[in-house]
């Protein structure tokens, strides 16, 4: 019976990590967005693909102390890129051009230094971390009233129209490289890699609690679990942004805010 449990346990967790990859895989899987050459971003897209993620989390603590409890394999393939340029954004204002600089940055790289394998990491904390969050868990936890009214819903993840505009016309005012597809599926489309930071979810959970926003009355280590599990397919977990950027800069990212 335990043999059975153990089992059924793996299945679910692949059943649960595969979901999980979907927007990674998507990536991968979509070279319109990635400019041509970019072979060494291909395959990065496709080794996250395949890097577990978990997200059947029960209780999560507040420090944590073991690689399992963040996406230790995905996050060590971004720390050991070694095929072209590397960035890590600083993210914190989720009402900042963040992704707009994030957007900027790519094109300079791509297009005027004709770098195609330059990677863009945005470390992810503060209020802008609330945009790795999908929209059930923003209706869930009236995660909008934390924006101060800037935003409803999650408005930065979903790509818009301009995605699937023809990306060989890379000057195109209304394409997939230009302010009309800012958000955080495009920018995964093309390579762009957003880590998520558990110390900003803890510490989110803390603030919904003492606000009395907790429907299923959840403990603390509870609350954590479940935005933990609703952060957004193609999203790296990291243990915290803060120290996470270190290891980024001590293996060669640029740092920009």
């Amino acid at each position: 019976m335990q043999d059975l449990s153990s089992r059924r346990g793996a299945m679910l967790s692949l059943g649960i990590g595969l979901a999980g990859l979907a927007t990674a895989a998507t990536a991968a899987e979509a070279p319109g967005l990635l400019a041509p050459g970019a072979k060494g971003l291909r395959d990065l897209a496709a080794r996250l693909a395949r890097a577990p993620r978990r997200r059947d989390f029960k209780t999560v603590p507040m420090l944590l102390d073991h690689p399992d409890q963040w996406d230790s394999a995905a996050l060590g393939e971004v720390i050991g890129y070694r095929a072209g340029p590397r960035q890590v954004w600083d993210n914190t204002d989720l009402a900042s051009p963040w992704l707009n600089g994030m957007r900027n940055s790519m094109n300079t790289q791509i297009w005027s230094f004709h770098h195609a394998d330059f990677l863009c990491v945005s470390a992810t904390h503060g209020l802008a971390h609330l945009a790795l969050f999908d929209q059930e868990v923003w209706d869930k936890y009236q995660l909008a009233k934390l924006t101060g009214g800037k935003f409803a819903t999650n408005t930065l993840l979903p790509a818009g129209p301009a995605a699937n505009a023809d990306p060989r016309d890379f000057e195109a005012e209304a394409g997939p490289f230009s302010p009309h597809d800012n958000s955080i599926a495009a920018l995964m489309r093309r390579g762009a890699v957003f880590l998520a930071c558990h110390n900003t979810t803890w510490e989110i959970s803390e603030r919904l609690i003492a606000t009395g926003i907790n429907p299923d009355k959840l403990s603390h280590e509870q609350l954590a679990a479940d935005l933990t599990n609703h952060v957004v397919p193609g999203a790296v977990l990291t243990p915290g942004i803060v120290g996470t950027l270190v290891e980024l800069q001590g293996a060669g990212f640029h740092y920009a805010k």
